[in-house]
Formats: structure tokens, sequence, C-alpha cells
């Protein structure tokens, strides 16, 4: 071989290097961020019974944001310890971020908000006042939230790293979650991990569904309730961060075994991580890391005047409600994995017909996400008052057609399989 002909091969070999790095499939980028949202001591507690405020601390609430970027899309998924943020407060979260300034392609609206429904955290809905007659939403409070769950949205975009991805599922909950409805239940523990170069936790996503309501109307302390031994076993358990996704726990979803005692919920928590974490032993990995992105308005009609007396009243407040009420669902995909979002506390009758929906993979349903409407219910609850608690139940719902108006839209958004993420 020549001089010339062997220079000719290393060049050719150098170019076909370079273009085989140029098309490898980019690694999901993941960065996590997260933050303390105590309420001040005195500020109203969301469940249960009106004024009712907080006279301490027992263990810390949090804001907890993943950002996720495949070299072309992004999106953030946050998690906040409180009884469930509504979707105005959702808007203005986007309005802080949309001043910020990123580092990858990112819009506001790629933001998804889940409430893990904890009833020993701040009043953010304004129906635990004093009473009817004054909102027990803390402006000041509100204001700080929003600034910081777009602050951890932001550096969660800073901490960026390359991540591969596994899942594991498992079943839980037999001796101890029920519904007290005697209706269907879904006890699935699904558990999607990101791991760093090293195969080192970086975050987890564990998606289940369970009222946290040991410490409510027993405690005024702040508390994720049982939610706080599960952060505290996956911490010890796996380091970095982990974010629990609610499911569907309306109709109604909850603990059965509650003894007034602090040291329960944190025993239930502890065990759900174990259960997830035995998801875990033998995991699957994610063959695929792409993102896809679809969202929704949504407008439900107000069959239940209350709403829009409180509305009107300012007790509910920055939200219009007339005979309707605008809110929005998001379906999304990280590889294999798929995600849909309820906007209440739904039946899991619903739960069930979404993952029906779903291809095959991990499939998470996040209940109290973009919004929290109350109760989402079958029909018969509204026409049969005799079924068990029908009667609250329907009180604290928009009405008969919540939950249909809200499959329609699910199922539109799980047929549009090509639509991508807006940069």
């Amino acid at each position: 071989m020549t001089k010339q002909n062997l220079i000719f091969c290393w060049v050719g070999l150098l170019l076909f290097v370079t273009s085989c790095q140029n098309n490898k499939i980019p690694q999901l980028q993941v960065g996590v961020s997260k933050e303390n949202i105590n309420p001040p001591i005195g500020s109203f507690i969301a469940g249960d019974k009106q004024n009712r405020t907080f006279t301490g601390v027992l263990d810390s609430l949090y804001a907890k944001a993943v950002v996720l970027h495949d070299g072309e899309k992004s999106m953030a998924l946050v998690t906040l310890d409180c009884i469930g943020l509504l979707f105005q407060d959702l808007q203005k979260i986007r309005e802080q971020t949309a001043q910020m300034e990123f580092d990858i392609p990112f819009s506001p609206e790629n933001i998804v908000i889940s409430s893990t429904h904890t009833h020993s955290g701040p009043d953010v809905v304004g129906l635990w006042g004093k009473d009817f007659s004054e909102s027990g939403v803390n402006k000041e409070y509100m204001d700080f939230l929003i600034q910081t769950v777009a602050e951890q949205i932001h550096k969660a975009s800073k901490n960026l790293q390359e991540s591969t991805i596994r899942y594991g599922q498992n079943e839980f909950g037999e001796d101890w979650v029920a519904n007290i409805c005697q209706e269907e239940i879904d006890r699935s523990v699904t558990v999607l991990q990101f791991l760093d170069k090293n195969q080192k936790n970086i975050v987890t996503l564990t998606n289940f569904a369970c009222h946290p309501t040991y410490m409510d109307a027993v405690y005024s302390e702040v508390s994720a309730d049982y939610l706080a031994g599960f952060y505290k076993e996956m911490e010890k358990k796996w380091g970095g961060e982990h974010l629990f996704l609610q499911g569907a726990i309306g109709g109604w979803i909850q603990p059965t075994d509650k003894d007034g005692g602090y040291q329960k919920a944190l025993q239930r928590g502890q065990e759900l991580a174990l259960s997830a974490t035995a998801s875990l032993l033998e995991p699957k990995t994610l063959s695929k890391s792409n993102l896809n992105f679809r969202s929704q308005t949504v407008i439900f009609p107000v069959m239940n005047e209350a709403w829009q007396q409180l509305s009107a009243a300012g007790i509910i407040v920055d939200r219009k409600v007339t005979e309707v009420i605008e809110s929005e669902v998001v379906w999304f995909s990280i590889g294999e994995a798929t995600f849909a979002s309820h906007p209440g506390e739904t039946a899991p009758i619903y739960g069930m017909k979404t993952k029906e929906l779903m291809p095959e993979g991990p499939k998470f349903i996040l209940g109290l996400s973009q919004d929290a409407l109350g109760y989402i219910v079958k029909p018969s609850y509204f026409e049969n008052p005799n079924l068990p608690h029908a009667p609250y139940l329907t009180r604290m719902s928009l009405g008969k057609e919540t939950g249909n108006i809200l499959m329609e839209e699910l199922t539109k958004l799980s047929k549009q399989n090509n639509t991508q993420l807006p940069n």
C-alpha cells in the first residue's frame, strides 16, 4: 500500500468514526433539585375540619423537581407535599419560569405538577380557613411556594447528567390499604429509576395510590404523613432523590389501620419503600429514552353550585368558576414508560381505564396533577345516594359527567402518538 493510499484509509476511517459518533442516539439527561416548603407556624391545615392551625413540625415538606432533556426536547415533573395545587397556581409557576433563562430548549407548557395529597400540609385551596367567611390560603406563602417551584425547575435544569433508566413493578398494601367504598382498587407499585454513569441513583419516581391521612385530624404538626417514612427509607437505600407520585385515590382509597400514632405512619411508608426496592431487585431496562408530551385544556361542566359560590366569595382564590371550569390533562412518555394526569381524586376505575389506553411498558397514573378538582367518581354515585359514602363524595365533586369527559380527553391524547414537545 502506498503512502498516499494509507493516508486515504486513515482519513476514511476517521470520517467513519466521526459519523458514527454524530449519529449516536443521545442518552436522556436528568437533573434534580428540591427545597423545603414548610408553611409558617399558625397557617391553616388542609384536611378534615376547618380552623385548625399548625403548632410545629414533625417532618418537612418538599418541592422536588426533575427536568428531563433528550437532546432535542425537555420537560419538568414536580411533586409537592400538599393537599393539591390548583390549575391557576400551575399557570403562575409557568409565568415565573418563562422569565428565566434556560441552557436547554424549555417551554413552561411542559411543566407537570403532581401533589402528594398529605392532609398535614398547608391549605393551598382555601377550604380550611376559620370558616367559609374567609379563605384559608396564606397569600404570602403561596407567593413563596410558586417562586420556590419555579426556582427548583430552573436549578434542576442546571444539574443535568446522562442517565440510564430501569423500572420495577410490584403489588402492595393488602393489609392496610382499602377502597372503603368496597369497589375496585389498584395496588400496583411502579418505580422508574434514573442511574448516572457510575450506576448510582440520581432519582426515582414511585407511583402508588393511598391517601396520606394517618395524621389527619390527630396532629397539628406539619408532616408528609406516611411519605416521610417512604422518603427516609428510599434515601437510606439508594441515595439521590425520590419523588412520590400519588395515584387514583378517589372513591375512596384509605389506610385502614390508623391508630393515632406517628410511628405507624412512618412504618407504612418504610414498607412502601421496601416494596419499591424489591421491585428493582430484578429490574427491566428501558430500551428507549426519547420524550413525547401532549397536553389538552379541558372544560368541565360545574353541576355543583358550591364551587361557584366558593369562587365568587373568594374562598377559592384567583379561580374563576361559573357553569364551567377550565383545567388541563397531560399525556407523556419517557421511552416506553407512559404517564397520564388526572386533575383530582379519581376513582380507581378511571386509573384502570387509563392504563388500558397505554402501550406495553411501565404505566403511571398521576392523580391530583395539574389541578385539584375534588373527587371524580362514577356517575352511579350521583344516581344512587345509598352507595357507600355517596353523599360526601358527590358533595365534593364537580358533577356527574366529570369522569366521562376526563376519559374522552385522555383517549384522544393517547392516540396522538407522534406529537412532539414544543421547544
